[in-house]
């Protein structure tokens, strides 16, 4: 395992969850509660060395190398406090040593080799990159043909909850709206194929999944509000300090989401997108 820092340098950009313990935490719930719906279609038959961009705080990681036993994964991310978090997660399962190594670099100037990797992962990382065009061509150079591609994010005009929610509502947009000016897309998902096509990758398909809960499943409902009030409230001092959004949408949307939560009738649904491609 290595840790290799560059230079300092800082995002290009306001990262909209921020680096707390309590943010890297949430991630670490938020890849185990998404888990089974994001790795449904993922296959790595036959790769053996993994490329992961954005690895945050190896959360990820650990899946990949639980579902994929001949997988070693290359953790890449700018930011030193998830490349921290990350040793220290990956570090306390003792069975991972040896089959990953983590690496500070900018993900649109990856510093390895060409054809260095057969295999890549990407998941909810292009939505906060201000050139996620330049980080797919940067992935593609060091890929050897072959090589497949997975890439999960986000869509984020697919929320719905009901009861209807107006501060939610409010909060959500201001959410996005701040994301969005400041470099970031929280609509990348339905690009994706796009992006891929331009990209020079080819055999490229995608497909949209849901999180969808409703009187079927009402602990997983439960279970689901509850967690995305986290994510909701891992950007409120960002947007309250940016002025999108004043106390008062803050503490309502606090309450709408546990009034949801509670409520025998209510529905949640988000989509997002998993695009596949290979590189020739």
């Amino acid at each position: 395992m290595s840790d290799e820092r560059p230079p300092e340098r800082s995002c290009d950009f306001p990262y909209l969850h921020g680096f707390s313990s309590t943010e890297q935490a949430r991630l670490v719930k938020q890849a185990k509660l998404a888990e089974p719906t994001v790795f449904h279609d993922i296959d790595y038959t036959g790769a053996r060395n993994l490329l992961e961009v954005g690895s945050g705080v190896g959360a990820q990681t650990e899946i990949l190398l639980r579902r994929f036993p001949d997988l070693r994964v290359t953790c890449v991310d700018l930011n030193q406090a998830q490349l921290s978090a990350a040793r220290t997660n990956l570090d306390a399962m003792p069975w991972l040593d040896g089959r990953y190594a983590l690496h500070r670099a900018d993900a649109t100037n990856l510093p390895f080799e060409p054809r260095s990797f057969d295999a890549a992962f990407l998941c909810w990382v292009l939505e906060h990159v201000p050139a996620p065009a330049r980080v797919l061509n940067e992935v593609r150079r060091v890929l050897s043909p072959g090589s497949p591609v997975y890439i999960t994010e986000v869509m984020n005009s697919s929320f719905l909850l009901d009861p209807y929610s107006p501060n939610v509502w409010r909060y959500w947009m201001a959410f996005n709206d701040f994301q969005y000016e400041s470099g970031g897309d929280p609509f990348i998902g339905a690009k994706l194929g796009n992006l891929l096509l331009a990209g020079g990758f080819r055999d490229v398909t995608t497909e949209v999944k849901t999180f969808y809960f409703d009187n079927r499943e009402p602990a997983r409902r439960k279970t689901m509000i509850a967690f995305w009030e986290e994510l909701l409230l891992s950007a409120a001092d960002q947007l309250l300090s940016a002025q999108r959004v004043t106390p008062d949408v803050v503490d309502g949307m606090r309450r709408e989401m546990q009034q949801v939560q509670n409520d025998p009738n209510a529905v949640f649904f988000y989509a997002f997108v998993q695009a596949r491609a290979t590189v020739y």
